[in-house]
């Protein structure tokens, strides 16, 4: 079972070292030929590879720039389970976001790198949203506890996917104006002043 185990973790970590190397070599001709005219037969034949084995690490060109937000999703759920039940559902939100901006702050240079390529393609800039909407769903539970039940005219509650919706577009709108400033601003307070300035009045 332990050699078993050991062979699994090799492969995984074999598997995450080959997708680095493609998202390296894929990162580096996006900046050089710019992503729509960048195609898989040439990031693969630059990492050495065929196109099948590409397909076997990313489903797509698209994958390749966007498929950690998988990742950062479940991240960002598990962060705010995390949260203490006393705290309000905003502020939750808000220290939640912290394992995003952790994330991103073990690269800051591959980060801007990477918020001017989406910036720059409305096809990524789409998918990019598209992506962070997929974090919704998970998320509302945790912000529904944190609120409580309400008696509405509609018969439904629709405030935890309102709140959810505006932390998002928060934290689009800091990323946004981070880029802006080349990274120099400080990420974390850039977020602070817009969460704080479009804080729900409930809370």
């Amino acid at each position: 079972m332990a050699e078993a185990s050991g062979e699994l973790g090799l492969r995984e970590r074999t598997r995450r070292a080959v997708r680095a190397e493609l998202m390296s070599v894929a990162m580096d001709l996006f900046a050089r030929k710019g992503y729509e005219a960048t195609t898989i037969d040439e990031i693969a034949a630059a990492a050495g590879m065929s196109r099948s084995t590409f397909f076997r690490y990313f489903t797509s060109k698209e994958d390749v720039v966007l498929g950690h937000l998988s990742t950062l999703g479940r991240l960002l759920v598990d962060a705010l389970a995390k949260r203490p039940a006393d705290e309000d559902a905003w502020t939750a939100l808000r220290r939640a976001f912290d394992v995003l901006l952790d994330y991103h702050a073990g690269d800051p240079q591959g980060t801007l790198g990477l918020r001017l390529m989406i910036d720059g393609s409305p096809e990524l800039r789409a998918r990019n949203l598209e992506k962070q909407c997929r974090w919704h769903d998970p998320l509302i539970p945790h912000i529904a506890d944190r609120l409580g039940p309400t008696s509405t005219e509609a018969g439904i509650d629709a405030r935890p996917e309102a709140i959810i919706g505006a932390a998002l577009a928060c934290l689009e709108a800091a990323n946004r104006a981070w880029r802006a400033t080349d990274g120099q601003a400080p990420l974390d307070k850039v977020l602070d002043d817009v969460m704080r300035t479009v804080r729900p009045g409930a809370f």
